[in-house]
């Protein structure tokens, strides 16, 4: 778990660190007290949600970090749609092509959101679903399933920890619409 301390995000944001304390105590801004001391800290998560909240940019050494997408999809052309999407809005947008390939950059890269095919060749979607919610270094990786499968399969999706699912084909804003709720990024409808 990565986190700040209230002197840097105080500069992050230009402002004076009695100023993010006070964000704290309000409760706009997510954070704890460390034990001892009781200095605050707040998760970088946090940070970023607070700042895209309140319309404030993100700062330049955040913004790869909370920007990473891996799409898995075996697809070459869903694959390299799902991108163009994604980076047209700011995303930094990675393509695995199967489940091992997915686990591998997953590992790596620790991106904020996967899009998930479900069929795949060798590791299916649900044996990746699997091993990100029991992997902790990134089970807090939001995952949207896109497939064609039916609803028993995506049903099992969900149930496997899935944050939210879509149908092939699926619509650009629908696309959008769902990433919004899942990481909060700044992508407009209109903008696509």
């Amino acid at each position: 778990m990565k986190t700040l301390s209230t002197g840097e995000i105080a500069k992050l944001c230009d402002v004076n660190l009695r100023t993010v304390i006070r964000w704290i105590e309000r409760g706009a801004l997510k954070g704890f007290k460390l034990p001892g001391r009781g200095n605050n800290r707040v998760r970088v998560e946090d940070f970023l949600a607070f700042l895209v909240e309140h319309e404030i940019p993100i700062p330049a050494e955040l913004q790869e970090d909370s920007r990473k997408v891996l799409v898995v999809d075996d697809e070459p052309a869903i694959a390299r749609a799902l991108q163009r999407v994604l980076r047209k809005h700011g995303l930094v947008a990675e393509v695995a092509a199967d489940g091992f390939q997915a686990g591998t950059k997953l590992m790596k890269d620790r991106p904020i959101l996967v899009t998930l095919d479900l069929s795949m060749p060798g590791l299916s979607g649900y044996d990746v679903l699997s091993f990100v919610r029991e992997t902790p270094e990134i089970a807090s990786t939001k995952i949207l399933v896109i497939s064609a499968l039916g609803s028993e399969a995506l049903q099992k999706a969900i149930d496997l920890g899935a944050d939210a699912i879509l149908n092939k084909p699926f619509d650009n804003h629908e696309l959008v619409d769902v990433i919004n709720k899942l990481v909060g990024t700044p992508v407009k409808a209109e903008d696509i």
